[in-house]
């Protein structure tokens, strides 16, 4: 981005350059595809087009994003990484339809996430990572249906409880920040690490062989356990990285590179 003046001026999208780039999904949905493409602002026009299910507007120049994005209602899935927004519109709550929210590798910080992201019921993957935040909303906490969180690269030196107890927590990238001393978050690291390979079942309701192969893996992780009360620990999360966590040392060639994968939900 150009230092001082007006900045770059960027693509001009019109309405048929955006349903040109509007693709049907492998599994029959509508997908607006307006990535890469240099924008600036917000195209407007496409509020025409908020019918679709999907929104890419990921690896461009945008800054902020109106408040009159929540007319697209039908929307599941909504991609804004690699852009300039350093603050997420209220409106974003009455997108209740949201699954899957990527904003990492902008310029938010805590006050730039606005309380009514509590509102998205049925979300399930909230990607953070790449901003400046110092802090996490504790409104994250309401959202039930969390599978996945992205609040990696960030300066973060604590996570809220909140968050560690979502019943449907499955991963969870909290990497490259500041946090204390490993030993001063014991507890909540365990808490985690225990979320991905949790299932509840009575002994009673498994057969021999099944018992068996259960008690040896239990064997297994007592073992585990006693090794690392005498050796030091490094946090281990599953990998959530999207885009690539070294985007965050060369943002620009990450913004425009071509062929790097899309995670969805």
């Amino acid at each position: 981005m150009a230092k001082g003046g007006k900045g770059p001026k960027g693509k001009k999208i019109t309405l048929n350059v955006a349903k040109n780039c509007i693709k049907i999904t492998f599994d029959g949905r509508k997908r607006l595809d307006l990535s890469k493409m240099g924008i600036t602002t917000f195209p407007k026009c496409i509020l025409r087009l908020n019918d679709v299910d999907e929104l890419d507007l990921s690896r461009n120049l945008i800054r902020k994003i109106p408040d009159s994005i929540s007319k697209f209602q039908n929307l599941r899935w909504l991609d804004l990484h690699s852009n300039y927004i350093d603050k997420l519109p209220e409106s974003i709550g009455q997108m209740t339809s949201l699954l899957y929210l990527n904003v990492s590798n902008n310029r938010l910080t805590s006050n730039g996430l606005p309380v009514e992201l509590n509102q998205l019921k049925n979300i399930r993957t909230v990607n953070l990572g790449l901003n400046h935040l110092d802090s996490v909303p504790t409104t994250l906490g309401a959202l039930k249906e969390l599978h996945e969180v992205g609040l990696h690269d960030n300066l973060l030196n604590t996570i809220p409880v909140s968050i560690s107890k979502l019943p449907k927590l499955k991963k969870l990238n909290t990497k490259r920040n500041p946090f204390p001393k490993p030993d001063e978050s014991e507890t909540f690291i365990d808490s985690i690490r225990r979320l991905e390979n949790l299932y509840l079942v009575e002994e009673k309701d498994l057969c021999a062989a099944c018992l068996r192969k259960c008690q040896n893996a239990r064997d297994k992780l007592n073992r585990i356990k006693t090794m690392a009360m005498t050796t030091p620990r490094k946090a281990i999360f599953s990998n959530l990285i999207l885009p690539n966590s070294m985007a965050k040392e060369s943002q620009e060639d990450w913004r425009y590179s071509k062929g790097s994968a899309k995670e969805r939900s």
